[in-house]
C-alpha cells in the first residue's frame, strides 16, 4: 500500500439515499422526453414508484447472468425507443446492462470494440441507476460485466462514461429480497470491500471506504436476513454495497472473485452465491500475508477466536447460505476446469496479496465441494 500511487475515483454525479428515495427520480428527470427502463421481470414492478413523465418504455428481460445475446436484445429495444435517459432498475446484472446500453445504443461501437479499460467512445444518453439489491455496488462504479457463453467467461468493460448521473439507494426496494439472496448478495458486498482492503494495490483512501463497508456488514447483514423489512438494516446494507462499488474502481477485487466467476459462467450460480461460497477460503488463504488487516475484518464481523476458515465459513452458513458446491449441482470432474479458468483471470489474480498456484486454486474448490 502506497500513497505515492496515483488513483482516480469516479462516483455518480448525484446520490439519493433513504426510504422512498426512488420517488425523487421523476422530479430529477422532468425534462427527459423518452425514457427506457431496463429491469428484470421482478424489478419492473417498481417502475410506477419513480414518478416519471414523458414517454416511458420498459425492457424487463434481463436474467441473473446476462450474456451477449441479452445485451444485443436490449440494445435493439433501445434503438427502437431512442431514449435520452436510460434507467437501470434492478440488481447488478440489470445495472451493468443499463450502463452499456446507455453508451452503445446510438454508437457504432460493438462489445468487442469497448471490451477492456477506457475504450468506450462516449455517452449521450443520461443514466440513472436504481439498486434493488444490496450486493454488487454496480450503481457506484465504472465497470460492466457480460457473459460470453461461447468462451465460458465474462467480458469486462471499464470506462468513466459508464458512471451514473444519478444513483438511488432506496431500502424499500429491497424489502422483498428473500433471506437467502439477502445473505449471498450481502457477502458479495463484503467481499468487494475485503478484497480491495487486502489487495496488492490497496490505497489508504479506498481502505477507508472498505472499512466502512465491512463494518456495516458486521452490524446489519444478519438483521437484514432475519427481518427483510428492517429499514435501518436494509439501508445499512445498501451503503455497504455502495462503498464496495467505490472500492472496485481504483483497486478492484482479487482471487475471491476470480474463483467465483467460473461458478457463474460454467455452473450458472448467481454471482452473490458464488462469492459467498468462496469468501471464507480466500480470506483464510490470504491471512498469512495480511495479518493486521485480516484481524480488522475478523473484529468488524465478530468472527471470534479460533481457526479462521472455520469461523468465516460458519459466518456465511449461519446466514443460511448453502456452502457446498456439490449441493448446487457441481460435480468433482468439473473442479479442474473451474481452477484452470479462475487461475487464468490475471486481471484479478494478480491483485491478490498472496500468489496462488493452480494447485492451490483447485484445493480451494475441493475444500468447498
Amino acid at each position: 500500500m502506497s500513497m505515492s500511487r496515483t488513483i482516480t475515483l469516479h462516483q455518480p454525479k448525484r446520490l439519493e439515499i433513504g426510504a422512498g428515495a426512488s420517488a425523487r427520480v421523476g422530479a430529477w428527470a422532468h425534462d427527459a422526453r423518452n425514457v427506457l427502463i431496463i429491469a428484470s421481470p421482478h424489478t419492473a414492478g417498481f417502475a410506477d414508484r419513480l414518478g416519471l413523465e414523458g414517454q416511458v418504455s420498459v425492457f424487463d428481460a434481463i436474467p441473473g447472468e446476462p450474456d451477449i445475446a441479452t445485451l444485443d436484445a436490449t440494445i435493439a429495444a433501445a434503438r427502437e425507443a431512442r431514449p435520452d435517459l436510460v434507467i437501470g432498475l434492478g440488481g447488478g446484472s440489470v445495472m451493468d446492462v443499463a450502463k452499456l446500453v446507455a453508451a452503445m445504443w446510438d454508437s457504432e461501437q460493438s462489445l468487442e470494440d469497448v471490451a477492456g479499460p477506457n475504450r468506450v467512445a462516449g455517452r449521450r444518453s443520461g443514466l440513472v441507476q436504481i439498486a434493488t439489491t444490496a450486493g454488487t455496488g454496480s450503481e457506484a462504479g465504472i465497470r460492466a460485466l457480460i457473459t460470453d457463453p461461447g468462451k465460458g467467461n465474462k467480458i469486462a468493460v471499464e470506462s468513466p462514461h459508464l458512471i451514473a448521473d444519478l444513483a438511488v439507494l432506496d431500502p424499500e426496494l429491497t424489502f422483498s429480497v428473500p433471506p437467502a439472496v439477502t445473505a449471498a448478495t450481502g457477502i458479495d458486498a463484503m467481499a468487494h470491500c475485503v478484497e480491495a482492503f487486502t489487495n496488492r494495490n490497496a490505497h489508504p483512501v479506498i481502505d477507508g471506504f472498505a472499512r466502512m463497508g465491512i463494518d456495516l456488514v458486521g452490524r446489519y447483514l444478519a438483521r437484514a436476513v432475519r427481518d427483510g423489512a428492517d429499514t435501518e438494516a436494509r439501508e445499512g446494507m445498501m451503503l455497504a454495497s455502495f462503498y464496495g462499488g467505490i472500492c472496485l474502481g481504483p483497486v478492484n477485487t482479487a482471487a475471491g472473485h476470480a474463483l467465483a466467476y467460473p461458478l457463474g459462467t460454467l455452473l450458472h450460480l448467481p454471482h452473490g452465491l458464488a462469492n459467498a461460497i468462496i469468501f471464507p477460503h480466500v480470506l483464510a488463504f490470504n491471512e498469512p500475508v495480511a495479518q493486521a488487516k485480516t484481524a480488522e475484518i475478523v473484529a468488524a464481523l465478530g468472527l471470534g477466536e479460533g481457526d479462521l476458515l472455520t469461523r468465516a465459513h460458519a459466518f456465511c452458513a449461519d446466514l443460511g447460505v448453502e456452502m457446498r458446491l456439490s449441493a448446487h449441482g457441481a460435480t468433482e470432474d468439473q473442479l479442474p476446469r473451474f481452477a484452470s479458468d479462475a487461475h487464468a483471470i490475471r486481471r484479478l489474480m494478480d491483485n491478490n496479496p498472496r500468489d496462488m498456484t493452480p494447485k492451490e486454486v483447485l484445493a480451494i474448490y475441493r475444500a468447498a465441494f
